[in-house]
């Protein structure tokens, strides 16, 4: 040990330190199917737990060891526990856990060749393995990042300077409604405006249809747009779901756009029959997400972006500046600084690279095989049950589902009382499933990935919710129709105010501050017979209530609906998807006689969406109601 190194430990003291930490992890991890899936605490417990100053002086390592078990181990969610079916679970190995510790133990920056030739080589193989999982050709270029939601940034920078350079306020990114929000992420950072974003509704299969894309394009081309992109899901969170990628490189091709596919999900399960088939079209997209950390169990942090033309992912980044010279002198070596947005970076590569030559690629592949027949296991489950009503079937590893309760037929109620389940079952310890939004119902959502699940843990979790006592959670009022209210109240009079705001049934528990804020932001607008109020697939954040006369409401030309005084249209237009964006509008409305509306900024009513339960509940409904016939 250098004696003038103040942060020198001697190498007995590291032996017997790493010793003691290894047998702390090997004891907790041999015992994660006794712990609890999760424990959590609020923020006023930890605080005071490990609020403290910095300490000037040492403190004894099985003192910090102690505070690390009993005040920070203890309130985690244990993402490899075998029920631990919420989000995307992720279990890694203890082969990559080793590489990960190789890694930080000798700081080793993967940035520069010079200084990292060994792990950048190992980097390079790991991709190779990646791009011919994929499909990709060997010219195909990628990197290994911090998680998916990077790889999307990254892949969505690529592809806008491979087709634009800086960004331009006449181009459009093109994604579906099941789509990650780390997408949203992206396009605001990369500068993409709201009515730069299409969010398209997905179809009965939970896919983004590409005549749907097609459509959008169209009408964009029409007043001047350029389409630039469209992101497609390669496995989506809430369903699981894989977006027609063959059909959908077609029209990328044929329209001169970038398509980018978001498998971080399910990307890895290209190794297995079933998988290959889901994903069958992946090689055709012009860049790819993936997610070591999840189908291919490795721990956090670990994601890839794969580039099928690979120089274009050094154009997109490669920036030398004359102080680093040195580093990039040879362009036959490979400085993954220059293909990405870190200078500095973990070896990630180590940790894949270790745990696939241990294991070999076949154990992986009979995981991610298992992962799906326990799913598939859970939706039998669920089918057979009485008591559990089957909402979308298992595609990968994802099922999702809702407790039915004898008598409860109202929506507000059922998802009360279906947030009860899982928290309940949280509680419990037993298990963790998480949450979604299927056409604005919520359901529960079971997704199968642990390398250490079996069927007795799917069997134990499925049973657990059929069967939890779940109390009433309190009477909820049934959303008002417009039929509700009498034709001749007063949102039919030539002024609204606050009173004859509230008249109108989606305002009617707005506070007297909230209605003059409504009032004070929205315009009263005429229109004739004939005309047109919004059309489908333009951008447009207003929302509509109709005050007079009558409208009609139309997709891709065929007639849908009807709408009268006081029904409202526009609410999926008017509220925030994710980091600003929302839906186009997905219908044409036109008035057939002469119509009197009241013009809501989408502002307003998202803050509404938040604070107002009632108007909540209303646009919820008619979400369900509407985006399946759309």
């Amino acid at each position: 040990m250098n004696e003038h190194d103040p942060l020198g430990i001697d190498a007995e003291t590291m032996r017997e330190l790493g010793y003691r930490t290894v047998d702390m992890l090997v004891e907790r991890l041999a015992m994660v199917d006794d712990l609890p899936a999760l424990r959590t605490a609020p923020r006023e417990e930890l605080e005071a737990l490990l609020g403290e100053p910095a300490p000037e002086t040492p403190q004894a390592f099985d003192d910090i060891m102690e505070d690390v078990r009993t005040k920070v181990l203890a309130y985690v969610g244990h993402w490899d526990h075998p029920r631990f079916f919420g989000y995307v679970p992720g279990s890694g190995t203890w082969p990559a856990a080793l590489g990960d510790f190789i890694a930080a133990a000798l700081t080793i920056d993967a940035g520069e060749w010079r200084e990292g030739a060994g792990p950048s080589q190992v980097e390079l193989t790991v991709l190779d393995w990646f791009k011919e999982w994929v499909g990709y050709p060997k010219e195909a270029a990628g990197i290994l990042v911090s998680g998916g939601s990077v790889a999307n940034m990254q892949g969505i920078a690529v592809a806008r300077e491979a087709l634009l350079g800086p960004m331009a306020d006449d181009v459009v990114l093109y994604v579906g409604d099941l789509a990650h929000s780390s997408v949203a992420r992206a396009a605001r950072a990369l500068g993409f405006r709201p009515d730069q974003v299409r969010i398209l509704p997905s179809d009965h299969a939970f896919r983004l249809r590409p005549e749907t894309v097609a459509a959008a394009m169209e009408a964009d081309r029409a007043v001047g747009r350029r389409p630039l992109i469209v992101v497609a899901a390669g496995g989506a969170t809430s369903t699981g779901s894989v977006d027609p990628l063959h059909e959908l490189g077609a029209l990328a091709r044929e329209q001169g756009v970038w398509l980018h596919v978001d498998a971080a999900y399910g990307g890895f399960a290209t190794l297995t029959e079933r998988g290959r088939a889901a994903l069958d079209g992946l090689a055709e997209a012009d860049s790819v997400t993936l997610d070591p950390h999840k189908w291919l169990y490795m721990p956090f942090e670990v994601g890839c972006l794969l580039v099928r033309e690979g120089r274009l992912l050094r154009s997109a980044f490669e920036i030398v500046p004359e102080y680093l010279k040195d580093s990039f002198g040879d362009s036959r070596e490979v400085n993954f600084a220059n293909l990405g947005l870190q200078l500095s970076r973990a070896a990630r590569g180590i940790k894949v690279w270790m745990a696939l030559k241990y294991f070999g690629v076949g154990a992986f592949r009979q995981a991610v095989d298992q992962s799906i027949d326990l799913a598939q296991l859970a939706q039998e489950l669920i089918e057979a049950s009485s008591a559990l009503e089957l909402v979308t079937p298992r595609s990968l590893g994802v099922v999702t589902f809702r407790r039915r309760f004898p008598g409860v037929e109202d929506e507000d109620e059922l998802e009360a009382r279906n947030a009860e389940v899982i928290r309940l079952l949280a509680d419990s310890g037993v298990g963790l499933i998480s949450s979604t939004r299927i056409r604005g119902r919520y359901v529960l959502r079971m997704c199968v990935m642990n390398h250490t699940s079996g069927p007795e843990d799917v069997r134990r979790v499925v049973s657990w919710i059929e069967q939890a006592d779940v109390g009433d959670p309190g009477g909820t009022r049934p959303a008002a129709r417009a039929s509700d209210v009498g034709m001749g109240q007063g949102w039919l009079t030539d002024r609204l105010d606050r009173s004859a705001l509230r008249a109108i049934p989606v305002f009617r528990d707005l506070s007297d501050d909230e209605a003059e804020r409504v009032l004070a932001a929205s315009r009263e607008e005429r229109v004739r017979a004939g005309d047109e109020i919004v059309h489908q697939w333009a951008h447009g954040k207003l929302f509509y209530v109709l005050l007079e006369g009558t409208a009609e409401v139309r997709h891709d030309g065929a007639f849908l609906r009807a709408l009268v005084p006081g029904e409202f249209f526009g609410e999926n237009a008017a509220l925030d998807w994710g980091a600003g964006f929302s839906y186009p509008r997905v219908a044409s409305v036109a008035a057939a006689v002469p119509c009197r509306l009241l013009a809501v900024p989408g502002t307003v009513i998202d803050e509404l969406f938040h604070t107002v339960p009632d108007v909540e509940r209303q646009i919820r409904a008619a979400m369900r109601e509407r985006l399946p016939t759309v």
